[in-house]
Parts: structure tokens; sequence; C-alpha cells
């Protein structure tokens, strides 16, 4: 899959980048017809320690899924961001196999139907 990494208000190192990469590309394994993905690491100008913003975007045939977590480390958000997009690819999967399964107990009675 491919991603795109912007860093916003700072330069990303390439530890930074190649773990988020690792972390992402785990979601494949959840669903494999992921296109790409889009990360927006930023860095706020707080007081808060938690100052560090993780966003990531999926596109998915037909539909497109979005998380977005604050917390201490890139690191930690990233870990949050991506449990947050598996439970979305889950709910996901699991409407469009029911759509699918609707599909084809509509397509069976109209066959019926036809005799």
């Amino acid at each position: 899959m491919k991603i795109t990494v912007q860093s916003i208000h700072f330069t990303a190192d390439k530890k930074l980048l190649d773990f988020i990469q690792k972390k992402v590309d785990k979601l494949e394994t959840f669903y494999d017809h992921i296109i790409s993905g889009e990360v927006y690491l930023k860095l706020e100008n707080v007081e808060d320690e938690a100052n560090k913003i993780s966003e990531i975007k999926l596109l998915l045939p037909g539909n497109q899924i979005f998380a977005k977590e604050k917390c201490k480390t890139f690191e930690e958000a990233t870990d949050l961001v991506v449990e947050s997009l598996r439970k979305q690819i889950e709910k996901h999967k699991t409407k469009k196999s029911i759509a699918a399964e609707a599909a084809k107990k509509a397509a069976l009675v109209s066959e019926e139907d036809d005799f």
C-alpha cells in the first residue's frame, strides 16, 4: 500500500517514518483492498505535554476512513490511530458482507419468481 506522510511544523526523522509505515502496513492483514493512505503528523504549539497529533486517512474502494489522536509521542498516537482504523475496517467489512448477503438473497428470490 502506498502511504504519504506529511509532518507539519517539524521534520520527521527516518526512524519515525519507518515506524509509521510498519504500523500502517499491518492494516493490510485485516483488509487487503486498501488503496492508499495519508498520514499527517502535527506538532501543536501548546503548554501541554500531549501536543503531538497523528491523523491517518485510508482510501478504500467506495469509501474512506479517518482517525485522529493526540498524545505525548507520535509513536503512541500512531498506535492508537491504527487501532481505531482497524476497528473501522472490521465494521466496513461487516457492512460489506451483510450487503453482499442481501444482494445474494434478492437474486435468489427473483430467480424463484421467474419460475
